[in-house]
Parts: C-alpha cells; sequence; structure tokens
C-alpha cells in the first residue's frame, strides 16, 4: 500500500483514512467537502476495466473535480447518509475481499490510472 501511495503522491495529494463506523464518532471524522466526488466501492456498482477507471478519473480532472473520497463500505454496506452523496459506485470485482486487500487493489488502479493519464509505460 505504501508503494502505491507512494507513486500517487508523483500525481496528485492523497491521504489514506480507515474510519471504523462502530462508532458514530467515527463517520462524524470524515470531512465530506462540498467540492469532494464520493465514490463508493460497492460489488453492486459500475464494472470498469482499467483504462475505462483511468478515462473516468480523466474526465473528473477534466470538470474540474479537485477531490475524489473512495469509500469502501462494511459487509452491511453503507449508511444512508454516505450512501445518498454518492456521485458514483465502482466495483473493483465480483469476487470479496478483505478491506486490506481492496484498499491495495484501489491503490495500484489509481496509480494505473495516472500512469495511463500521463502516457508512462506501466500498464504494458
Amino acid at each position: 500500500m505504501d508503494d502505491y501511495v507512494a507513486r500517487i503522491r508523483r500525481h496528485a495529494e492523497i491521504e489514506v483514512r480507515e474510519l471504523r463506523p462502530d462508532s458514530p464518532a467515527s463517520l462524524k471524522r470524515l470531512d465530506l467537502g462540498a467540492g469532494s466526488g464520493i465514490v463508493l466501492l460497492d460489488a453492486a456498482g459500475k464494472k470498469l476495466n482499467s483504462e475505462q477507471f483511468a478515462e473516468w478519473m480523466g474526465a473528473c480532472r477534466d470538470r474540474g473535480q479537485r477531490e475524489l473520497i473512495f469509500l469502501c463500505g462494511d459487509a452491511e454496506g453503507f449508511p444512508e447518509r454516505l450512501a445518498g452523496q454518492a456521485s458514483q459506485r465502482i466495483s473493483l470485482s465480483p469476487l470479496t475481499f478483505s478491506h486490506e486487500l481492496a484498499r491495495v487493489m484501489l491503490a495500484e488502479q489509481i496509480y494505473r490510472a495516472f500512469a495511463l493519464l500521463s502516457g508512462h509505460p506501466y500498464p504494458k
């Protein structure tokens, strides 16, 4: 995870936070700015390949989207407050992964998207 976060930092600011929704205070700490794009990782979400994901991120950038917040929910899904604010739902895979592995896979795909958008040879 640390390796991909360091790679992403070459292209954009990134912050990784883990919040446990087992207390109401945990979700209150989540700062959802008015201009933030909220992206839920959801098995029932839109299925994108790496190129489509990169195109989507590029379109967000081109529209002036300054911040994307990716959220990985628990087995119960997302609280209504968060689900209602989502601008996108994306599926990483129809398979089920642990939160730790899903975070690494997401970080790798974000880095891969930046590499694709900048013409870097990494995606080959």
